[in-house]
């Protein structure tokens, strides 16, 4: 092999590492990997999938695509203490409950509106972070967040005003998908758990929704009907891999970013889950409501300059 081919080569892997720990690289990866799910979400109701069975399946995806690179590195450690209670309520506010809400919403209030309604989550963590006292985003943060915060109210309104609108109870299950997500933002920051690996945290977290989701499934209907998954194979596959993806860097974006900014990746799930369910599934909306969304990018990129010039 050539030098030139070997700098290359090196050159290359210090990217792709330097991207991983870049912020805003990981707030628009996680964010991109997040706005997948609102499509599959939809595709899984429209296909009679429950929507606990469908969120464990995405608990087993993160838990089998990390286990391997645990395991190879040996790092599959049990969880003790701090990181036991850790790994405990991060999954049930982190990921139980937010994503029973979310497949449960999707097939009534459509793909893209729910995802909208991520937008709302750095609102909702900027007012428990400073709440907190945690840190905050300067002023140019700050503004992007109130755009995007403008981008969402103007989305929700023209939403609940038309013809298709979804009864009132799927909006407001829709609103409470933004404040479990910033309380779980704000936890899994006071409460991390010290030289604790993201990976580890991540597959513990996931590992323990597993076993919550199994016993609500049992208490619920005495079964796990895992073959409902069967009537979509190949769309349950990649829910499982966007999944696996997602969370490795979601929990690097925690520990780097902090809980504000981990929280605007609801602006860029927002963004790719409406794109998604127009393009891909179908659904219509109205101009006032793609005027909400050019809003909510606008504040997207202004969060990204506000992170440079912090870096």
């Amino acid at each position: 092999m050539s030098l030139s081919t070997t700098n290359n080569a090196s050159g290359n892997n210090s990217k792709s590492k330097n991207v991983l720990k870049s912020p805003t690289s990981l707030l628009l990866i996680t964010g991109t990997l997040i706005g997948f799910n609102f499509p599959l979400g939809k595709i899984a109701g429209e296909a009679n999938v429950s929507p606990m069975i469908w969120a464990l399946l995405v608990s087993v995806g993160v838990s089998s695509l990390i286990l391997p690179s645990l395991a190879l590195r040996k790092q599959l450690v049990i969880p003790k203490g701090k990181t036991l209670r850790y790994a405990i309520i991060s999954s049930l506010i982190s990921f139980v409950i937010p994503n029973l809400l979310l497949f449960s919403v999707i097939p009534h209030a459509g793909a893209g509106y729910t995802g909208l309604m991520f937008a709302l989550s750095p609102v909702f963590t900027l007012a428990l972070a400073t709440l907190f006292k945690l840190k905050t985003p300067n002023f140019l943060g700050l503004v992007g967040i109130g755009i995007g915060l403008i981008g969402a109210i103007v989305v929700s309104i023209t939403r609940a005003g038309s013809a298709e609108a979804p009864e009132l109870i799927w909006i407001i299950a829709a609103i409470l998908i933004p404040l479990t997500l910033a309380c779980g933002n704000i936890y899994r920051t006071i409460d991390w758990p010290e030289n604790a690996l993201p990976d580890s945290l991540a597959f513990w977290s996931h590992g323990f929704a597993i076993l919550v989701f199994i016993a609500l499934l049992l208490a619920t209907t005495g079964t796990v009907r895992i073959s409902e998954l069967a009537v979509i194979p190949w769309i349950a596959a990649t829910q499982a891999v966007v999944a696996g993806l997602t969370f490795p860097v979601f929990f690097r974006l925690q520990q780097k970013g902090g809980p504000v900014l981990l929280s605007q990746i609801g602006y860029v799930a927002a963004a790719v889950g409406l794109l998604t369910a127009t393009f891909i599934l179908g659904e219509r909306y109205s101009l006032f409501t793609w005027g909400g969304a050019g809003i909510i990018a606008i504040g997207i990129v202004i969060t990204i300059i506000s992170q440079r010039q912090k870096t």
